[in-house]
């Protein structure tokens, strides 16, 4: 997403435990947001820590159904299981992106939008499964809207670039401000 908007950048992998961060915020009681909030922002501070002069833009997106948090899937087992929940219900995605340089936060925004999966035939599972293959371990909710899984949705509140998993035009406007893009 960001190559297609004319970003250049190097990958660095946060050494972050977010199955710990979901917890600790799970057991403070707080939201999906917050919780998307905290993956983003523990991201990009520990990278920043490592790169102390790059800008470092972390990222995270969480799944919501009624209170319920959804994590990628770990096998097609799992995905069967997931999107037979979410089938003929409304979910949340959030997706949440900070920036931090130097180990210091210096922006973060999340975004919401809001997704209704049809009810659909253990056919049509079976035949969306086999054809994601393994593929469906790489998204939370184990389907990609931009491609054959657009075919679970019913209706679609949101910006599209939050559902792919960025809020790419917010972030835009702050590396614009942060003179990191031209205004």
């Amino acid at each position: 997403m960001l190559l297609r908007a004319g970003l250049t950048f190097t990958v660095d992998a946060a050494d972050v435990d977010e199955p710990a961060i979901k917890a600790a915020c799970r057991a403070r009681g707080e939201t999906s947001r917050a919780a998307a909030l905290a993956l983003a922002t523990a991201k990009a501070l520990s990278v920043s820590q490592r790169c102390a002069d790059a800008l470092v833009i972390g990222a995270d997106q969480m799944l919501d159904c009624d209170g319920r948090w959804f994590d990628k899937p770990v096998d097609q087992a799992d995905a069967r299981a997931a999107l037979s929940a979410l089938a003929g219900r409304t979910h949340t995605l959030i997706s949440a992106a900070a920036c931090a340089r130097g180990g210091r936060l210096t922006w973060s925004e999340a975004a919401t939008a809001q997704l209704t999966m049809r009810v659909f035939s253990q056919a049509f599972l079976d035949t969306y499964l086999t054809g994601m293959g393994d593929n469906v371990r790489q998204t939370v909710g184990a389907y990609r809207l931009e491609g054959p899984g657009v075919q679970l949705f019913s209706r679609i509140e949101g910006d599209y670039f939050t559902i792919l998993g960025l809020p790419l035009l917010p972030l835009l406007a702050y590396l614009r401000q942060a003179h990191v893009l031209m205004r």
